[in-house]
This record gives structure tokens, C-alpha cells and sequence, in this order.
């Protein structure tokens, strides 16, 4: 095990949150798991395990509290749940950290220099049981690791991303996003997405840059997050609905998205098409 406490937000997570925890057997001192009031078996698989983590020496800590918000859970969590360990590291409840990445961190992370305080891993997506290499998806490259004390995540309504105030390094293993929730439940959830994103637009606006001004003195959460920041600036400047369709051919077709089949078929038009065209028409009833 390392010194490095892993918090995980849930609510109504019993299809994932399991194979979540497996893949962490044996790597972390102590896992945090924030829950909003789940109404399924999310709290009896969380506390299986934490008797399981018990013989590698890991604690397992599960807190219920209201939810305020995915950014205010995630900071009250790295807060105000007395974390000692040297390292920090955000997990959702639908990933889980691949064999190579456990053993990647395992032997580079104790060694890390005192000047390197965030650490960049690269996340592979499924849908529908299908991983999404292509699109623009694969590698996705997110902060999710940082020195405890030296990292928050940005107070946004929207693409929250960790930021830290040193040195970032990047890792060469991913960790695997899959949920195994229905497809009704991704529809679900970007719907509402599409209402906080509307929200969010016009919130950015009328801030510099589009940051708080506590993330603005922070570094970001590797350059691939600050150019998708760049790329949604350029994006909103483009006439609306008509933007969803050119961002669904870039996407599509010019970075190859048909090649992950009908899966990503489907992916892609939600994803890129559809959630961005849902996205416009609510800013449009806001307006």
C-alpha cells in the first residue's frame, strides 16, 4: 500500500461502486466515500469491503451528506475528513484503476519529488460495453492525483477539474470509465447536465476568463483540460444549434469517431450532437 486516500462520491451506485473498490484492493491507506442518501445496496457493498480492506491495512470510511454540489462534496471531502496520507486521489464510482496503473503508482508515486504536487492519468471510456477509442475520447488526460493540502476542484457548475498549485507530471496507465448503468440512466443525467450547463454559460460569462477567481491562481488540470476550456470558448462563439451539428462531423468523421461502430454511433450523436443541441435550446428558454 501507498500513502494515498482515494474519495469517491456516490448516490444509488450498487452496479458499480463494487468493482470500484476491487480494483483499489491493496493500493490505498484509506478510502473516503462521500454518499448523498442512496436508496440501494451502495452502503452494504461500501461497508463489505471496508471489512475486506481491513486485512491490507486500509480503512474504509463511508459519510452520508446532503448534496450540495459535485465540486462542494469533493472539497468538503478533502477537508473535513481528516486526510493524513502525503497524496489525494479522486475516483468516480463508475471507474475502477486498471492492474498496470496499480502497479505504476505503486512504484512511482512514494518517489515523487516534494516540487511535483499533481499527477495527470488518462482515462478510457465504454459505452455500451465498447470502449470509445476514437472521437477525440481516447486518451482523455485528467488531474486526479495531487498532494494533500496543495489541490482543490474548481467551484464550477460544470467540468469541474482539480486544480493544484505545483508541478504536474503524467502517469502512462489509465483508469477505465464504465458505467453499467442502462442507457436510459446516461440520458437522464445529461439532461440535467444540459440544465447546469445552460446555467453555466451565462454564470462564465461574467467572469474573467471563464474561471473563479480561486481557480484563476491555480494550475489546471493538465493541458488537455485547459485546451477543451479553450476549444468551448471558440465553440459558443459559433451560431447556435448549427454549432452542435459541425461539432458532431468534427468529431464524427474527422476524428474518425465511425470507427468505433455502432456503439459509438450511438456515442457520438448523443454525446456530441444531441447533449450539445439540448445544451442550446435551454439557453435559449433561459434567454
Amino acid at each position: 500500500m501507498i500513502s494515498l486516500t482515494v474519495v469517491i462520491i456516490t448516490k444509488d451506485e450498487e452496479q458499480n461502486i463494487g468493482h470500484c473498490l476491487k480494483s483499489l484492493t491493496g493500493l490505498p491507506e484509506r478510502v473516503v466515500i462521500v454518499d448523498s442518501g442512496s436508496t440501494d445496496r451502495t452502503k452494504m457493498i461500501a461497508k463489505g469491503y471496508a471489512r475486506r480492506f481491513k486485512r491490507y491495512g486500509c480503512r474504509l470510511d463511508f459519510c452520508t451528506r446532503c448534496w450540495k454540489g459535485y465540486s462542494d462534496q469533493l472539497n468538503w471531502a478533502f477537508t473535513r475528513t481528516k486526510i493524513d496520507t502525503d497524496w489525494i486521489m479522486r475516483l468516480d464510482a463508475d471507474e475502477t484503476v486498471t492492474a498496470d496503473l496499480k502497479a505504476e503508482l505503486m512504484e512511482r508515486l512514494p518517489r515523487e519529488k516534494q516540487s511535483v504536487t499533481g499527477i495527470v492519468l488518462k482515462r478510457r471510456v465504454y459505452f455500451m460495453g465498447r470502449w470509445i477509442k476514437h472521437g477525440g475520447k481516447y486518451p482523455e488526460k485528467l488531474l486526479r492525483i495531487f498532494r494533500t493540502g496543495r489541490g482543490k476542484c474548481e467551484e464550477r457548475l460544470m467540468d469541474e477539474h482539480l486544480v493544484t498549485d505545483g508541478r504536474i507530471k503524467e502517469y502512462r496507465n489509465d483508469i477505465i470509465d464504465l458505467n453499467r448503468k442502462p442507457l436510459s440512466f446516461w440520458i437522464d443525467k445529461h439532461n440535467r447536465y444540459s440544465e447546469l450547463e445552460a446555467k453555466a454559460y451565462f454564470l462564465e460569462r461574467e467572469r474573467d476568463g471563464g474561471q473563479s477567481p480561486e481557480a484563476a491562481s491555480l494550475k489546471g488540470s493538465g493541458s488537455q483540460s485547459e485546451a477543451k476550456k479553450a476549444l468551448k470558448g471558440w465553440y459558443y462563439r459559433l451560431p447556435p444549434f448549427f454549432r452542435a451539428l459541425l461539432y458532431f462531423k468534427y468529431r464524427y468523421f474527422l476524428r474518425l469517431g465511425f470507427l468505433d461502430g455502432t456503439e459509438g454511433l450511438i456515442y457520438h450523436f448523443l454525446q456530441a450532437f444531441w447533449y450539445r443541441f439540448l445544451v442550446d435550446a435551454k439557453i435559449r428558454e433561459l434567454t
